[in-house]
């Protein structure tokens, strides 16, 4: 069944790991892999990457990308967004800490911190607006 607007917004404001697509080659299937997201009800989707990415490249050349986010249980649902970029801006330290503490247990964000600063180097950010939706609840896990 799919899912209300509320539930897909709620839905997709949960710290999962998304998968974003974008093509890149009119040849290929579009490059997909995971990412961490940040998203908020009615607002952008943002996700960190490096500049000189493949990803960030495709999406600067596509102009826009996907995400889908899914779980298992306690039911299978999942819900899926498209959309133009709207900016890329410039990394920050701030950002940076706003998508750790999103995803990184609280006693180890300032060591992932570190990492990033000094095994992973800079990223940027890159927001999308959600212009289209799919969603589903699948029911109880199979």
């Amino acid at each position: 069944m799919a899912l209300s607007r509320k539930e897909r917004e709620q839905f997709l404001a949960e710290p999962h790991i998304g998968a974003l697509s974008v093509m890149e080659r009119s040849d290929r299937a579009p490059l997909t892999v995971p990412i961490w997201y940040q998203y908020r009800p009615g607002g952008e989707l943002w996700v960190l990457t490096a500049p000189d990415a493949r990803k960030t490249r495709a999406i600067g050349a596509a102009g826009r990308f996907g995400l889908m986010v899914e779980r298992s249980t306690p039911t299978v649902r999942y819900v899926s967004v498209e959309g133009p970029v709207t900016r890329i801006g410039a990394g920050s330290a701030e950002l940076s800490r706003e998508m750790a503490t999103r995803y990184v247990p609280p006693d180890r964000v300032a060591d992932y911190l570190e990492f990033e600063r000094t095994s992973i180097g800079e990223l940027i950010p890159v927001y999308m607006r959600p212009e289209r939706w799919l969603s589903a609840d699948l029911g109880p896990p199979w």
